[in-house]
């Protein structure tokens, strides 16, 4: 081993410290991008293997009664390879031992084996016998919310025929691997299930003997959806289709889609800081041991080590640090990627996961490493290799400083000598004290970006359940009803208020863009369910007129006065015209609103509604269950307490992991940066500080001119961390922002308190570590040092 191999293992040993606390700032960005993209790649190849294994279709469509004879025309079309018809419908359901109703969505289980499309995965037990019409299937994660095991059974009301039923398995299946229930905002499996019948079972109770109202088709590779939906249109139109959509739209789909989105996004915004940190890091530390390195760098030159070689030197120290940071990212990524793939498997009901992390990642996550810190230690490395044996031999010559006008304002201030020394030191090196800052700055936006979401969250669940939603509960019917309906729902026990609403399927066309969604239609002035404008006063829409979410009116390029083209995909199946008088903001779906008794008049047809909202008794709850469980045209109750409560807690649990991510990030990013930078002040102006004991000056005197000066960087660099922080929960709420969901920007003053108050305390700590030297500083020895 060489000469200078050994001084660079001395070297490394002898920063250990500081080569750790930039390697942890360099991991973490190797760790984030290993996470985010290896939780990106697990998701998206466990759901394209079950996809394929189980035969998920890329079409469905939905119909009121079609006949099975048509099944054989739509797989005639060019570019469809299998279709699967079933029956399918919503009862409720009565539990043994719960007093609360229950959601099951049926779906029928060909009697002569599996379906060709949409295949339940069984995990349990086995699939019902046709020959017996009271066994069924239920989806595991109900199965195991509410305890059940084959064998088990509960009652369900189908069409006003209340029918006990007896489990004899439980499945997965790849269409529901999100399962969200009719009306709610996240999945609750002890309220929603997923019921497979036998399909004579199942069309004998849906009055749908040689009929279906459900389709699934699988298409070949390479053919565009578009032409087959329209042809599949076409032929369910006269039985009521209700428009045929392809993957894109489908709930649990478009729910993973936004996932991996995310996580995508998360890739392209979070490791570049860190890389950039580690990169500015590597420069301060290697610049400053080039300045004390200068006789050895003139040593090694005098006995006949190249420029070449002494470039490469130092190159290689920022290298060790860059390995060692690699390292640590890469198992933490790898653990936490993993972690957290599982956690993803099990919320969305996947049967098992592939995680694969590609080596190209590690390569590219190292590369990253390797590079920033390379050209952190660019500039320090030539300008050591540049120096001539005689000059770096000799202490470089002494900066030239003159009074200027800082200088005789603070003198006209008479502050202190201490206080002085440290404004000197920021204003003679400002790009150093402003790299410093900038570090700083980056940790501080860091616990801005992870806790805007706590306001934001609070943000939506006021808007969604306290503000527009502020019924009690929400009944569904199966099918559009008579408005009169609301005067029997008035009579049932603990219903205090009731409102009517409906939800009727449109496709709102602007120009080329389209969009499928539910339009809203209720009473002006309702009060149990409103539309507010971006202010949170209630707006009715006027008749002729339609309200639009922002991000709905965005996506189809429509401004207040515009024209859309509303097509009714339910009753005659009209197109009319409607002017947008309104934008609104909403969080959840694509929100379109109009005037309930307009939308009737304008299809001509009497008063109907699809949902009742009201308002409860609170001591009555358990009587209203009875009696809903009795009725036969409800499909469904929606209770608002229960959906935000699941929504609270699923949310509150991910929030509170990614604060504790965040806020780890940010206290390695300040450790980083305040250790590094004290440990390169203390250096360099240890003669200064010595000098200043000698002269009489306390402990705590000479302290206060190394702890004040980083504590005075962190103070500056609060605001710039304010606006980087800001800029950064603006770019992820872009990236979070979908067609099912949307988070907004709110940040409240405590968030940016809290941001400060994480780093300036990690910030304290971490220069009173390096403050502790100077308890143990030798006077006699820094003295004798040269310039």
């Amino acid at each position: 081993m060489q000469a200078i191999d050994q001084k660079l293992l001395r070297d490394f040993r002898r920063l250990w410290v500081q080569a750790i606390a930039i390697a942890l700032v360099l991991a973490c960005g190797v760790a984030i991008l290993l996470t985010s993209i290896g939780m990106y790649s697990a998701l998206s190849e466990t759901r394209a293997a079950y996809y394929e294994r189980n035969r998920f279709a890329h079409v469905f469509a939905s119909a009121i009664r079609a006949p099975l004879s048509l099944v054989p025309e739509i797989a005639d079309i060019d570019g469809v390879l299998s279709v699967s018809a079933r029956v399918t419908g919503e009862a409720i359901l009565d539990i043994p031992g719960r007093s609360e109703t229950a959601v099951g969505k049926i779906l029928s289980y060909p009697d002569g084996g599996d379906p060709l499309l949409n295949v339940p995965l069984l995990i349990a037990g086995r699939f019902p016998d046709p020959t017996r019409p009271n066994e069924i299937v239920v989806n595991a994660p109900f199965a195991e919310a509410n305890g059940f095991h084959p064998g088990d059974g509960f009652s369900a009301n189908l069409r006003g025929q209340k029918r006990d039923l007896t489990i004899v398995g439980t499945a997965l299946s790849p269409e529901f691997i999100y399962t969200i229930g009719p009306g709610a905002m996240m999945p609750d499996n002890e309220s929603f299930g997923i019921i497979w019948m036998s399909e004579r079972a199942a069309a004998a109770a849906f009055d749908m003997d040689g009929a279906f109202n459900d389709l699934a088709v699988a298409i070949a590779s390479g053919v565009q959806t578009a032409s087959i939906i329209d042809d599949i249109d076409d032929l369910l139109e006269p039985y009521g289709g209700l428009g045929a959509n392809d993957r894109s739209t489908h709930p649990s789909n478009a729910f993973l889609d936004a996932e991996i989105a995310q996580l995508r996004g998360m890739a392209a915004i979070l490791p570049p800081i860190f890389f950039a940190i580690s990169g500015f890091l590597v420069s301060m530390v290697m610049g400053r041991i080039v300045a004390l390195e200068r006789s050895e760098i003139g040593l090694l030159k005098a006995i006949g080590y190249s420029n070449t070689g002494v470039c490469l030197h130092y190159l290689m120290l920022a290298g060790l640090i860059a390995v060692a940071g690699v390292l640590l990212g890469w198992a933490a990524g790898t653990y936490l990627a993993r972690a957290l793939a599982g956690q993803y498997a099990q919320f969305f009901n996947f049967p098992f996961v592939i995680f694969r992390v590609p080596f190209w990642v590690y390569a590219v996550a190292a590369l990253a490493g390797i590079m920033t810190t390379s050209l952190g230690a660019a500039q320090a490395a030539l300008k050591a290799a540049r120096l001539a044996p005689a000059i770096a031999m000799q202490p470089p010559a002494p900066p030239r400083f003159k009074r200027s006008l800082a200088d005789r304002a603070m003198e006209a201030m008479r502050l202190s000598q201490p206080t002085i020394m440290i404004l000197r030191s920021l204003l003679r090196w400002p790009f150093r004290s402003f790299l410093t800052g900038l570090g700083l700055s980056l940790a501080v936006a860091s616990v801005i970006a992870s806790f805007f979401m706590n306001d934001a969250l609070d943000e939506i669940v006021d808007l969604a359940f306290y503000q527009t939603n502020r019924q009690d509960a929400m009944l569904l019917f199966d099918t559009e009803v008579p408005e009169t309906v609301i005067t029997e729902i008035s009579r049932l026990p603990g219903v205090l208020q009731v409102e009517s609403q409906q939800f009727s399927p449109v496709i709102l066309r602007h120009g080329h863009l389209t969009k499928r969604v539910a339009l809203e239609a209720r009473q002006p002035g309702s009060d149990l369910s409103r539309v507010l404008d971006a202010a949170g006063a209630q707006v009715n829409p006027p008749p002729g007129g339609i309200y639009l979410s922002e991000r709905l009116a965005g996506a189809l390029d429509l401004q207040s006065g515009d024209i859309v083209e509303a097509e009714f995909l339910s009753g005659q199946r009209e197109t009319h015209d409607l002017v947008v008088t309104g934008l609104v903001e909403v969080h959840f779906g694509l929100g379109a609103y109009v005037d309930l008794g307009y939308l009737n008049r304008l299809l001509r047809q009497s008063d109907r509604i699809s949902v009742a909202n009201i308002t409860l008794d609170s001591h009555s709850k358990d009587a209203l269950h009875e009696a809903i469980k009795e009725l036969p045209r409800v499909s469904g109750i929606v209770e608002m307490d229960e959906n935000r409560r699941s929504f609270q807690e699923t949310i509150e649990t991910n929030v509170v992991v990614m604060n504790t991510i965040y806020i780890g990030i940010a206290v390695l990013i300040t450790i980083g940066v305040t250790y590094n930078a004290a440990r390169i002040q203390l250096s360099e102006r240890a003669r200064e500080l010595a000098s200043l004991r000698i002269l009489g000056f306390g402990r705590g005197e000479v302290s206060y001119i190394l702890v004040g000066e980083m504590m005075l960087i962190g103070v500056l660099a609060q605001p710039l961390g304010w606006f980087i922080g800001a800029w950064i929960a603006q770019a992820m709420t872009n990236s979070f922002s979908s067609d099912l969901y949307t988070i907004p920007l709110v940040l409240n003053p405590a968030t940016f308190t809290t941001g400060s108050l994480v780093v300036l305390i990690a910030a304290f700590f971490s220069v009173m570590i390096v403050r502790r030297r100077l308890n143990n500083l030798d006077l006699v020895a820094v003295m004798k040092t040269r310039e």
